[in-house]
């Protein structure tokens, strides 16, 4: 694997509401950093902070200390419609990703386009429609057939295996999952999770991944991080990550904040 750093977050620190009666330490002097090809798995409680982190690496908060940088670019001020350029992402709800009243044929051509300047010329090439066909059949959902489908009329499960299809068309720097199976029923999310590492391996994809899940966050990637009251706690990859157990994630939970730190979704996941 490439030692070339994709993601380098330093120090970052975020409270929400300062001063106030609901002031919230959210991270606390965060630092992380992502060689390309990296797939990394996030899992914490609610209220850990790694939601908050994935959203200050999207853009989404700013950050009240520390640096945040991309392929050796400084990117800690970059706002987030900027950031989107060079990032992937999806989201939790299936509804976000995607834009309901477009035709998925629609919704891959913006995704394709991402980036790029806007033309006076919108509509989709039938070398476009080729490839998109090509690539809704590796999803083995029977998309390829209904490209003039609407999009709000898909399942949950579709729409999320179509978000993540759009946020990988176009190589990104990095890729961003925030929960994004928590909504599926299990069977569905472990359809999108093996599509998931499917776009990852292919395209040797830098992928920081926020679950609740113990047996995914061990399942998939090659990283595992553990997240707790805004803080990195305990980091496992190589051979340490492969012979992980549930077990011994909820040891870790409970070494570093006592029991009332595992929240029963996490045990239940």
């Amino acid at each position: 694997m490439s030692e070339k750093n994709m993601l380098e977050v330093k120090s970052v620190s975020k409270t929400f509401n300062p001063g106030q009666i609901t002031e919230r330490k959210a991270l606390r002097n965060v630092s992380l950093s992502l060689n390309e090809g990296d797939f990394v798995t996030v899992i914490g409680g609610n209220g850990a902070g790694k939601s908050t982190l994935l959203n200050m690496i999207a853009g989404v908060y700013t950050c009240d200390t520390g640096t945040i940088s991309l392929d050796g670019n400084d990117i800690t001020k970059i706002p987030e419609h900027k950031r989107a350029k060079f990032l992937g992402r999806v989201f939790q709800d299936p509804m976000m990703g995607t834009a309901a009243t477009m035709q998925i044929e629609e919704n891959l051509a913006m995704a394709y386009r991402r980036g790029k300047r806007r033309g006076l010329h919108w509509g989709v090439t039938s070398k476009e429609r080729q490839m998109f066909r090509d690539h809704l059949a590796k999803l083995d959902l029977g998309l390829e057939n209904r490209m003039q489908t609407k999009v709000g009329l898909l399942s949950g499960g579709q729409r999320q295996a179509l978000t993540l299809l759009m946020a990988t068309l176009q190589k990104p720097q990095l890729l961003l999952l925030d929960e994004h199976t928590a909504a599926l029923d299990p069977k569905t999310a472990k359809k999108v999770l093996e599509l998931t590492e499917y776009f990852v391996k292919r395209d040797n994809l830098t992928t920081f991944m926020v679950t609740h899940n113990m047996k995914d966050a061990i399942h998939y990637g090659n990283r595992l991080i553990m997240m707790l009251d805004g803080q990195i706690v305990y980091e496992a990859s190589g051979e340490e990550k492969k012979n992980l157990q549930v077990k011994d994630l909820l040891e870790k939970f409970q070494t570093a904040g006592g029991e009332e730190s595992v929240p029963d979704k996490m045990i239940l996941g």
